[in-house]
């Protein structure tokens, strides 16, 4: 039998890589080749390595952040998984899909807004991500109007984020985001 000091349990993240990877499996990214999975994965490598950000909840949090509005998982199972801290970064995260996209829209700004801080970091992190991915897309029938739309979304996500300047974690974000849309 294996001893403990030798093989240490798995952190959260840890087990949220395999968690996302499973749930995104049969998932293509807008590009029709790129697994699905990798965007989460780059979420959480921008939190960690751009926006310099190592909290184990916030990179948990990233990895899980497109589980229940994209895949079967729902709040229940994150939480079984994870806990109510990382379930209620991604629900607040979770775009309600049954509002009519006006109202879910303002529904998603309002729950970003009165969120954990790290939802909001990891927002920023997705339209960055988002943003790199546009090149990509060969669905993009007219790239300036596609980013028009884009950095409209990385300006709600810099004012949802405003608040919370004072973290260096965020303020580097907001830099990057900024940098990203000008």
């Amino acid at each position: 039998m294996a001893d403990a000091r030798t093989h240490p349990a798995r952190t959260d993240w840890q087990r949220a890589a395999d968690f996302s990877a499973r749930a995104h499996a049969a998932q293509r990214r807008k590009d029709g080749q790129t697994p699905y999975a990798a965007h989460p994965f780059r979420v959480a490598m921008t939190v960690r390595h751009r926006f310099g950000c190592d909290d184990d909840a916030a990179l948990t949090a990233a990895l899980l952040h497109d589980v229940i509005e994209d895949t079967p998982a729902d709040y229940d199972e994150v939480h079984a998984a994870f806990g109510s801290h990382v379930a209620d970064i991604v629900a607040a995260l979770t775009k309600n899909m049954i509002l009519p996209e006006p109202q879910r829209e303002a529904d998603y700004d309002r729950r970003l807004a009165a969120a954990d801080w790290r939802a909001r970091l990891i927002k920023l992190a997705d339209v960055l991500d988002n943003m790199a991915d546009l090149e990509d897309r060969p669905d993009v029938a007219d790239p300036a109007e596609a980013l028009a739309r884009h950095e409209a979304k990385c300006h709600r996500a810099l004012d949802l984020a405003q608040p919370d300047a004072a973290h260096p974690a965020m303020a580097r974000a907001i830099q990057l985001v900024r940098a990203a849309i000008e």
